[in-house]
């Protein structure tokens, strides 16, 4: 391997704490989904990282299933969010909603 699994590892938890950054201190919810996006970014780093390490194709693997949930994750976030602003004109996630639609 090129390059050691330390560095890996320390490149995969800087990106996750920048996502964990971004998710808890935006106001706006495609934000706070890039954010995640991230997060699953640095976990796939991470499997790969350790895959290459100890020469296991598990964690190659694994990282397919994590492209998948975050594909779908996007599909499905972008979705509820393009609902919540055609109801409220806003992406703001302080902005609550009653069960019937009707904003608080």
């Amino acid at each position: 391997m090129i390059v050691p699994l330390n560095q890996v590892l320390v490149l995969s938890a800087l990106l996750f704490a920048m996502g964990m950054f971004c998710t808890l201190t935006r106001r706006n919810l495609i934000m706070m989904l890039l954010g995640i996006e991230i997060m699953l970014n640095a976990t796939s780093l991470a499997f790969v990282g350790s895959a290459l390490h100890w020469q296991q194709i598990e964690g190659q693997a694994l990282v397919l299933f994590v492209l998948a949930v975050a594909a779908t994750e996007v599909s499905i976030g972008l979705a509820v969010i393009v609902r919540i602003y055609r109801l409220t004109r806003s992406i703001d996630p302080d902005i609550t909603m009653k069960p019937g639609g009707a904003l608080n």
